[in-house]
């Protein structure tokens, strides 16, 4: 149920298929919009496909339901399925059922792609043979066949994953938790709904497994009683090495992925040849290029104010802000203080742009701000105002639903953009850092 834009779904309908399932796919998409996930699938054995909408009788008589964890728990083919007893599951949760390997999961609001990132890379500095996927795109049912018992996966996991679930289902022997404020209110409906799929990556441990907790997150840090296992405390931040990506709060991660290593019986070396080594994620904080003297920061993975906040203390010089998208129905007050703060200018676009405008302009009624339709013409807007040697960075704060299909494809027009700029004193970031 939904084919998706990372993949996963792409990937449950091929795997189930060639388990020798009989697999229907369905998805309100047509063909068109779905020719990328055609072009892989029409040479799979799916029995058949239903696009362009979904059919009641799909969701009340089969064995399964395999749903997009997009979906949202209240959809009514969801509801359906439930009341005929037929059980859902999800890509990840058919990963986590037949991996035969050893699982270091990392969940949070913000920061869990780079923290996954980063424990992935000091596993392989460790020596051990380590894969790496879920959340952050792609999936890695293919690679079951090739993960052995003694080898890692570093799993990043969403609220979305966790919420579908199943009570039974393992989830990993290291957990790993950054941080969690109000986030996807519109999915989870409140945010305790929220909380509490969070904290199914500590529901699915057993007595032997290991969990991180942020201990400088105040939601996080008072959910060790509901660890199971044991208790690791992340790597002291004093005694990290440098990182190649700016931020207190990538020490942060950088903590806890080393705690997380350490859980598995990495050693310091092992910590800081894997860090040194770690490079950072496209998308988060990426280095687009130079042009007229400014450097253009690329930040689209940036969907949480807390996310966006991290960005604009990490940034030297002054800052022009792009920021907006689709509502997720969480406060931006913390957000607009540090824009006040922190930014010379903003630009505010999307659906959320004039109540972002709102809570900035409460705090201080001459800073420099606007409204606008769409990402171009905020970047022309803090194009006009900003000098040689500022900051212009696209960090939205916000899911990208409203204009683009997803943060991806926000992050990839506003490089596009940034390049097809006058004049082109463009230098690529390879050849700057």
């Amino acid at each position: 149920m939904g084919l998706g834009h990372f993949g996963g779904g792409v990937a449950a309908a091929r795997w189930l298929a060639r388990q020798g399932a009989l697999v229907t796919a369905t998805d309100l998409a047509d063909e068109d919009v779905l020719a990328d996930a055609m072009a892989i699938l029409r040479a799979e054995p799916i029995a058949q496909f239903h696009l362009g909408g979904h059919r009641e009788e799909d969701f009340r008589h089969t064995d399964l339901v395999v749903v997009n964890p997009a979906v949202r728990p209240g959809n009514p083919f969801v509801q359906i399925a439930r009341k005929a007893g037929v059980p859902l599951t999800t890509e990840i949760e058919l990963f986590l059922g037949a991996c035969r390997g050893r699982v270091l999961a990392v969940t949070g609001s913000n920061g869990k792609s780079t923290t996954t990132a980063m424990a992935a890379a000091v596993l392989r500095a460790g020596g051990r043979s380590t894969w790496h996927g879920g959340n952050l795109g792609g999936s890695l049912l293919d690679d079951l066949p090739h993960i052995e018992p003694d080898h890692w996966v570093a799993l990043e996991l969403s609220s979305f994953q966790l919420w579908y679930l199943g009570p039974e289902t393992q989830t990993a022997q290291v957990a790993v938790v950054t941080n969690c404020t109000p986030n996807h209110l519109d999915w989870h409906g409140t945010y305790a709904r929220y909380v509490a799929a969070k904290q199914r990556v500590l529901a699915g441990q057993g007595t032997d497994d290991w969990a991180v907790l942020n201990p400088w997150d105040a939601e996080v840090s008072s959910w060790s009683s509901l660890v199971r296992g044991r208790l690791a405390p992340p790597f002291p931040i004093d005694e990290l090495p440098d990182l190649p990506v700016p931020g207190q709060h990538n020490r942060v991660n950088a903590a806890l992925a080393a705690g997380a290593a350490t859980a598995t019986g990495c050693s310091r070396e092992a910590i800081r040849a894997g860090l040194e080594s770690f490079r950072p994620l496209a998308q988060r904080l990426e280095l687009v290029a130079v042009v007229a003297g400014r450097r253009f920061y690329n930040d689209s993975s940036a969907t949480t104010p807390e996310s966006t906040i991290a960005a604009l203390r990490s940034l030297d010089g002054p800052v022009w802000l792009l920021a907006g998208g689709s509502d997720k129905r969480i406060p931006f007050g913390a957000l607009a203080d540090a824009i006040v703060r922190r930014a010379r200018g903003a630009a505010f676009f999307g659906a959320v742009r004039e109540r972002l405008r709102e809570q900035v302009l409460a705090r201080a009624a001459d800073f420099l701000c606007t409204c606008v339709e769409t990402m171009s013409e905020a970047l022309d807007w803090c194009l006009s105002r900003s000098r040689a040697d500022d900051v212009i960075v696209l960090s939205p704060a916000c899911a990208s639903h409203d204009q683009f299909r997803n943060f991806r494809e926000r992050g990839e027009k506003f490089a596009a953009l940034v390049r097809a700029q006058q004049p082109l004193d463009i230098r690529a970031a390879d050849a700057i850092n």
